[in-house]
């Protein structure tokens, strides 16, 4: 909870100024109103708050997806039950096991009860709720079929659950062996080989002839050592600057451009953006949402800027009045098989109905793509270890074999 500074007037015009700890101003506000003040001034107060620091920390507003498909699930089955909307947001926010979710419930009920709509209440959570799920909740409660159109979202949300883990799940075994790559390399510099340097001197004399490679080995443990408090910050800004830039959007936009020309990332990448497009473009149309804010909506939910930004361009083409099929087409962004399909789906009115076989189609893709992969990049980084092992077992075998040969 946060908290607040007021100036209030009693009944008697009186001035009352003092603090309270509440949700947000709104509550102040209904708080002072029931002790019959009239509110003047309210001011959250700042400075350093351990216990609310802790407690933002703690209680994150982010909802896990699998709580939101399994209420959204809950929900829609409720609906088509009968159940008021209101009742069955209430029982929601009583039985779930999610923090974040129960709070945001509260609020949506509050607003809903308001007189607001479902669309609208979801709207001012956009950390829960994404574009694609606002706009088909409003395009449900619009045609009436609110229950069917949560079930769509459901299983939409399930699908990109899917494609997530699936990715994370391939990149795990890489990322933690280049990371123990990464610490047994500074660990070996930092400790190891110092110490064998030493014991080379120690053996060969001052002006022993040690190999190239040994004496390149030792000049980066050299290095490293000595100015280890000065490499350590730096590698770590250098990657905190790159990830802070590449949340700009200049940044963004050229990381996105760059990892769409690396081989073997970029199909995948391609792969998840037209089974997005698919999926999220249909589940509007089905919706009964507008083509042109179905394209606007889709653009921000494909994850890469430059589908996005390729979208956006052909709304402006639908806009005046070309077919999307005949856009698509032009853009090398998209394979023949994504036009092809939605020209069949404006010739039939089954634009939603076709889009669903080729997200699926290319779902598919995904994880065939995805196991191949995995397959290249294990053994690409079991070879990288093994070289650098095999590297500094030569710089440390080489000089003491040609020692033994100089005892002998």
């Amino acid at each position: 909870m946060a908290k607040f500074s007021y100036i209030a007037t009693d009944a008697s015009r009186k001035p009352v100024n003092g603090t309270m700890e509440q949700l947000d101003r709104a509550n102040v506000i209904a708080a002072l109103t029931k002790q019959g003040l009239r509110p003047i001034s309210i001011h959250e107060v700042s400075g350093l708050n351990i216990g609310l620091s802790f407690n933002r920390f703690f209680n994150s507003t982010k909802v896990k997806n699998d709580h939101l498909v399994m209420m959204t699930r809950q929900l829609s089955a409720m609906v088509g039950a009968g159940v008021p909307l209101v009742r069955a947001l209430t029982s929601l926010s009583e039985h779930t096991e999610s923090p974040a979710l129960k709070k945001i419930l509260t609020d949506v009920i509050k607003d809903v009860e308001g007189g607001s709509g479902f669309g609208d209440a979801l709207s001012k959570h956009p950390t829960a709720f994404s574009d694609v799920y606002v706009n088909m909740v409003r395009a449900g409660e619009t045609a009436g079929i609110l229950d069917d159109i949560l079930k769509r979202l459901a299983a939409q949300q399930e699908k990109s659950a899917t494609i997530r883990k699936k990715i994370k799940s391939a990149m795990a075994y890489p990322t933690v062996l280049l990371s123990i790559t990464v610490l047994a390399f500074f660990g070996l510099m930092l400790f190891v080989i110092p110490q064998i340097g030493k014991i080379l001197t120690d053996l060969g004399g001052a002006d022993a002839k040690l190999p190239g490679i040994t004496l390149f080995m030792l000049g980066i443990s050299s290095i490293i050592t000595n100015f280890w408090f000065i490499i350590f910050p730096a590698i770590g800004g250098g990657i905190y600057g790159v990830i802070r830039y590449i949340k700009t959007p200049r940044g963004k936009r050229q990381f996105h451009s760059l990892i769409l020309k690396i081989p073997g990332i970029k199909t995948i990448v391609k792969k998840v953006a037209i089974a997005r497009f698919a999926r999220t473009f249909s589940a509007l149309m089905g919706a009964g949402v507008a083509v042109l804010e179905c394209l606007s909506v889709t653009a921000r939910s494909v994850g890469n800027v430059i589908y996005e930004e390729a979208i956006v361009n052909a709304a402006k083409e639908v806009k005046n009045g070309k077919p999307l099929s005949v856009v698509i087409s032009d853009n090398p962004l998209f394979p023949p098989i994504v036009s092809q399909m939605l020209s069949v789906g404006e010739e039939t009115g089954q634009t939603d109905t076709v889009l669903v076989k080729v997200a699926e189609f290319y779902e598919e893709e995904v994880d065939v793509a995805i196991e191949g992969l995995s397959s290249i990049i294990e053994p690409a980084m079991i070879v990288v270890m093994g070289s650098m092992v095999g590297l500094i077992a030569a710089s440390v075998m080489t000089p003491i074999a040609g020692l033994a040969q100089s005892i002998k």
